[in-house]
């Protein structure tokens, strides 16, 4: 069972059935800062959507093929972040991660992809762990960056988003030479 406190009082936790109704609240209200960047973000999104997200994250993690957690902050839902998947046979992963808009700029993404990473090379002894990024997300790809990822490369239109391709940027981290990133 995978839990982390974060400074601040924050927390990464699983996510259970009960937390569906405030998730999709949550993604709602945040259409329009989620929309230009992630394939899954509707103006109406269900309890049902929710109910069918917080499901496949359960079942990834019995799979042995990462997990999603539910970032907390004083007990209330501000994102999520996750693996995508495992390679177990290429010892590699990459993360995926989103937060509210009401609560950028203050290192709690940061903070949460430096426990995924260590959780990636210290638990499961990964060599490899990629993020990708849309081009034009600037706070997005800022995370890897300050992380001290490598900047792999351009992808070109590689993700269709809301009726539009994006190029994303491929960044990532080798456990060889990960150190936590720098730490505020």
């Amino acid at each position: 069972m995978f839990r982390r406190d974060l400074p601040g009082g924050r927390l990464l936790r699983l996510a259970e059935e009960a937390d569906a109704a405030e998730l999709s609240a949550l993604i709602r209200a945040n259409f329009d800062h989620l929309a230009p960047w992630m394939p899954w973000a509707r103006r109406d999104y269900s309890l049902e959507r929710a109910l069918a997200f917080i499901r496949r994250s359960h079942d990834q993690l019995a799979d042995d093929n990462g997990f999603q957690v539910l970032i907390t902050e004083r007990g209330r839902i501000v994102g999520t972040a996750g693996y995508h998947a495992v390679s177990w046979e290429a010892r590699s992963t990459s993360i995926g991660y989103w937060l509210s808009a009401d609560r950028q700029g203050h290192g709690i993404m940061t903070d949460t992809v430096r426990a995924l990473v260590d959780h990636a090379f210290g638990e499961w002894q990964l060599n490899r762990v990629e993020i990708r990024a849309a081009v034009e997300n600037v706070r997005s790809r800022a995370i890897p960056e300050r992380l001290g990822f490598s900047e792999e490369g351009r992808l070109r239109q590689a993700e269709l988003v809301q009726g539009r391709f994006l190029d994303l940027m491929v960044y990532s981290m080798l456990a060889a030479d990960w150190s936590g990133g720098p730490r505020d």
